[in-house]
């Protein structure tokens, strides 16, 4: 059984926040225990913060491997320019330099990504579409009931319209947008 976090749990949002703030709550949180506990406790009082300075290192880390703004928006930019064979051959060295096996795949999804017994379809031709709609979605929707896959992706440089952001999170279809895209490619040699 796979364990997930709630998504607007204090831990969930401490670990979107900069690193700093979980930091900073550890330390008051245990300073101020520290400062009213009674004696016998005031030691494991102030361990109460350690959780918080956990969620801290963690984040620290994801921000680490974040690209900088002026490297994402270059990123970003270069696949705006780019034909969809350049943009596909990218995608593909990206979601392999994660550990996927990846195979491309004719019709409603672009590649089909395998790892761990996981199956995920991805649709990403219409990356450059400024607001794409429902079809797509539902199309990668229906096929990823037909093929049994765990998941569906759908790539974008655009924003959804709002219906097509509602069928995303009605039916579990993940969103690879700006930044998640820029994280995917940030080591990957823009043409």
């Amino acid at each position: 059984m796979k364990l997930k976090m709630a998504p607007n749990s204090l831990f969930a949002v401490l670990l979107r926040s900069p690193w700093w703030i979980s930091v900073l709550l550890a330390v008051l949180l245990g300073a101020a225990a520290f400062a009213l506990f009674p004696q016998p406790y005031r030691v494991a009082g102030a361990l109460s913060g350690f959780p918080f300075a956990v969620i801290g290192v963690i984040a620290l880390w994801r921000q680490l491997q974040q690209p900088s703004a002026r490297r994402a928006g270059e990123i970003l930019e270069a696949v705006g320019r780019m034909n969809w064979a350049q943009f596909s051959a990218l995608l593909e060295d990206g979601f392999a330099g994660q550990g996927y096996r990846v195979e491309r795949t004719q019709g409603a999804a672009d590649f089909t990504l395998s790892r761990q017994g996981r199956t995920t379809l991805v649709v990403a031709r219409r990356w450059k579409a400024a607001r794409p709609g429902e079809e797509s979605l539902q199309a990668l929707y229906g096929a990823a009931q037909a093929a049994g896959a765990s998941e569906c992706l759908y790539v974008t440089l655009g924003e959804l319209s709002s219906n097509a952001q509602a069928l995303a999170r009605r039916n579990g279809i993940k969103l690879m947008q700006g930044p998640a895209l820029a994280l995917l490619l940030k080591n990957s040699k823009l043409r």
